[in-house]
């Protein structure tokens, strides 16, 4: 049996740990990639060395050289400078932005049937300007953003109401950043909204620790950013990819008419195939909540402008 390929460029932190999840889990052989000499071989080993440990199939190398990426079913591009304390994520636009021109170059001209997963931040930036680079349908480029942001709300409410996570469903939409829109109403506890079981000033509490929920970890730390939640995200969205499952998950996709938004990406659920996007979904959103994810977009198209495009 084949297995599918995944490239994941960038052997840091995020890209080594969703490297090491995707070997783990079976859903692929790995291809890390990355400019540092020695750094993506090293870990490379390193995981294989776990492997006779956790006794897992796939098999992963580590390179330098793109064409050693060749044919890969799923690129997962991770390489960019991380977030410092003090910096936002627009901070990093200039410096990622020729990164991500970079790169994504390299690895569709490699893998021109690939589907590409954007991560680097700012992420909505950085997934438009890599579609623009790429030439690839938009469907087959979109970014990891909405899990990631879904999942530290999904927490902040388990740790308010004490329920256990598995009982938690939390959206959030939007951009990935100081912009994202979280959905309370959408977003439940045993079947029950959140806006039915916690007061206002509750709700509003968790909406903002979701917020400034990378910018926690990063303040923590002291040195870089998340890695492991975002590699977790990363790695459920490549196994709906590689699985076709046609699972809806909050992905950073081209918006063109939905919620009234035109030529952004952003978050918003999506259903993930082996095709790329399936499918966007339009959730009954009120006048607030459609105002919100507006002026997300209106954040991002801002920004893109920033660097040109």
């Amino acid at each position: 049996m084949t297995r599918p390929k995944v490239t994941v460029v960038g052997a840091g932190q995020v890209g080594a740990t969703t490297a090491f999840l995707l070997l783990q889990k079976g859903i692929a052989d790995v291809v890390m990639v990355d400019v540092a000499e020695g750094m993506p071989q090293g870990k490379a080993l390193d995981m294989m060395h776990a492997r006779s440990v956790e006794r897992f199939a796939p098999v992963v190398s580590g390179t330098n050289d793109y064409a050693d990426t060749a044919g890969s079913d799923v690129v997962v591009v991770t390489a960019g400078l991380p977030r410092k304390p003090g910096m936002t994520r627009d901070d990093l636009l200039s410096a990622n932005g020729s990164i991500v021109r970079s790169v994504i170059s390299s690895a569709v001209e490699a893998s021109p049937e690939a589907i590409v997963l954007c991560v680097t931040n700012p992420l909505d930036v950085m997934t438009y300007l890599g579609w623009k680079v790429s030439g690839l349908p938009s469907g087959r480029i979109f970014g990891m953003g909405g899990v990631l942001d879904s999942a530290r709300f999904a927490f902040a409410i388990a740790e308010e109401t004490g329920a256990p996570v598995t009982d938690i469903e939390a959206l959030v939409v939007g951009a990935h950043g100081d912009a994202m829109v979280p959905l309370p109403r959408f977003s439940t506890v045993a079947g029950t909204p959140l806006t039915e079981l916690l007061p206002a000033d509750r709700v509003e509490a968790l909406v903002q620790r979701t917020v400034f929920g990378g910018a926690e970890v990063v303040a923590l730390l002291k040195t870089g950013s998340a890695f492991y939640a975002p590699a977790a995200s990363v790695a459920a969205m490549v196994t709906a990819i590689l699985g076709d499952t046609g699972e809806t998950l909050p992905s950073c996709v081209l918006l063109e008419g939905h919620y009234g938004v035109d030529d952004v990406y952003l978050s918003v659920p999506a259903s993930l195939g082996r095709e790329g996007v399936r499918s966007v979904a339009e959730l009954p959103l009120d006048d607030a909540e459609l105002a919100a994810v507006r002026a997300s977009a209106a954040s991002v198209r801002e920004a893109v402008a920033a660097i040109g495009l």
